[in-house]
């Protein structure tokens, strides 16, 4: 029997961060994924998470903890699939740390990915845009914070994880005419702002406590804001603008709708979903090919390319209308 502590610390602490150069946010998100493993294996097996061994992590208990998931926690499928892709991802290590879980390890592998629906996304028109930036109160320090955030977040079409991980560096000087993002794969891209983008970011920056933290937004602790403490934010200031523009009050404003309608607008204003691909830094175009199908403006440039059938004239005379009926009867 093997201890699974010994294993999963390795796998966390050592082999995605320095094998693999996983982010902060990709081992957070697996170490997540994993402690809802050992919590329901734990109470499915009446023994403490720290007894635990990996022979005891079977088939049938990874299929019942995925099916938990659904059930009794309420995951989606995109969840469930999220946390699959994190246990498969363990016991691929394990397979070349300990050899002999290589049966184990391909049984568990065999377990299929759900397919989930594929819903339409939430994203701003350009007036609700507008109601969501004007939001933050900039007579206050969090305000002016939060105002730059979200142009920023806009202007970018950067991912909550990429916003937050800015650092002071991460801006041009002493301009502020690009900023230098670190995206999902490592794959870095650097974007060009905005004026506008660019006066928010100057006033944020003249009244930033001076602190050793060096990222770029600071929370009231005066350390890098949060994933969470972003998505509180704008929350905050999505029910303000809606009181302007009612038609947000409809739609699920989340720190990665800045991003999809930073898509949706880049779209109808180049045509190229090329251009998007390479603005939100996507590996493949088949990542950004979902705007495609909620873009209204590509669907009306694609109906107006074709040509119509054409259709031949003439009237229906099957029915008579009653009035006339009555006339010719007189």
């Amino acid at each position: 029997m093997t201890d699974l502590a010994l294993h999963l610390g390795a796998f966390l602490r050592e082999h995605l961060p320095r094998d693999r150069r996983a982010s902060r946010h990709t081992v957070e998100s697996y170490a997540a994924s994993l402690k809802l493993l050992v919590i329901f294996a734990a109470d499915r097996l009446g023994v403490r998470p720290c007894l635990l061994t990996i022979e005891q992590l079977s088939m049938q208990l990874i299929l019942d903890f995925l099916a938990w998931l659904e059930r009794e926690r309420h995951n989606t499928v995109a969840t469930r699939n999220v946390r699959l892709a994190a246990i498969k991802a363990f016991f691929r290590f394990l397979e070349y740390r300990s050899p002999v879980y290589l049966e184990l390890s391909g049984q568990i592998h065999a377990i299929a990915k759900k397919r989930a629906d594929q819903k339409l996304i939430d994203w701003l028109e350009r007036d609700e845009l507008q109601a969501l930036l004007d939001a933050p109160d900039i007579k206050t320090v969090a305000g002016v914070r939060d105002r730059a955030m979200l142009h920023l977040g806009y202007a970018a079409g950067l991912r909550v994880s990429e916003l937050t991980s800015l650092r002071l560096d991460s801006l041009s000087q002493p301009d502020l005419d690009t900023v230098r993002v670190m995206g999902k794969g490592r794959r870095e891209r650097v974007l060009p702002l905005w004026k506008q983008t660019r006066s928010t970011l100057v006033a944020w920056l003249a009244i930033r406590p001076s602190v050793e933290d060096q990222h770029l937004f600071l929370n009231a602790r005066h350390v890098g804001i949060g994933r969470h403490g972003f998505a509180r934010r704008l929350t905050l200031h999505a029910a303000t603008a809606a009181r302007k523009v009612p038609s947000i009050t409809g739609k699920h404003v989340t720190p990665h709708c800045l991003r999809h309608s930073c898509a949706l607008h880049t779209l109808e204003a180049t045509s190229d979903i090329r251009k998007v691909s390479l603005w939100l830094g996507h590996a493949t175009l088949q990542s950004t090919e979902i705007y495609l199908r909620v873009s209204p403006a590509a669907k009306l440039e694609m109906l107006a390319a074709n040509v119509p059938p054409g259709i031949k004239k003439g009237a229906f005379d099957g029915t008579r209308d009653s009035l006339l009926a009555l006339l010719d009867g007189v």
